[in-house]
């Protein structure tokens, strides 16, 4: 229970584990790898976050939206796995921010999921990443994030 740990030495409670909202699997292990699907950020309270960055949120309110996905993540992951302590690492990261055109840091929006991630697994959380714009997102979210991660065996 290394990472249940960690997370409470952070003060980092994890949201609850949202429903699917369509026909797929939140997390599919083949072997030592886990796949795991777009997640959006679902706040404490279990209610979307929702807003484009560069019009309705700033790049830092972005940011904030981009860890409250990594918490979502985590408590998915831990649904699926049943424990934080089978992620031996963040191998690869996709991050869609819902953005304007005009706005360009996507990966300082992305630097939000990254950072909690490294918070929570040290450098085994720091992954391989893509951050880009796109002209919208399921709900009106500001980011969705999905991974691929190495289970140790």
């Amino acid at each position: 229970m290394r990472i249940e740990s960690r997370l409470n030495e952070l003060g980092i409670t994890l949201p609850p584990t949202p429903t699917p909202g369509g026909v797929y699997t939140p997390v599919v292990v083949v072997e030592h790898m886990a796949y795991v699907s777009g997640q959006v950020p679902y706040g404490a309270d279990g209610k979307l976050v929702i807003g484009r960055v560069g019009s309705d949120l700033t790049e830092e309110e972005g940011a904030a939206a981009a860890r409250t996905v990594a918490l979502t993540m985590l408590a998915t992951i831990k649904a699926s796995l049943g424990n934080l302590d089978r992620v031996k690492r963040i191998v690869k990261v996709l991050g869609f921010v819902n953005c304007t055109p005009e706005f360009q840091k996507h990966p300082a929006v992305m630097n939000g999921f990254s950072n909690t991630m490294v918070e929570v697994f040290g450098d085994a959380g720091k992954a391989a990443r893509s951050a880009v714009g796109m002209g919208s997102l399921p709900f009106n979210v500001p980011v969705e994030v999905e991974a691929v991660l190495e289970l140790h065996s």
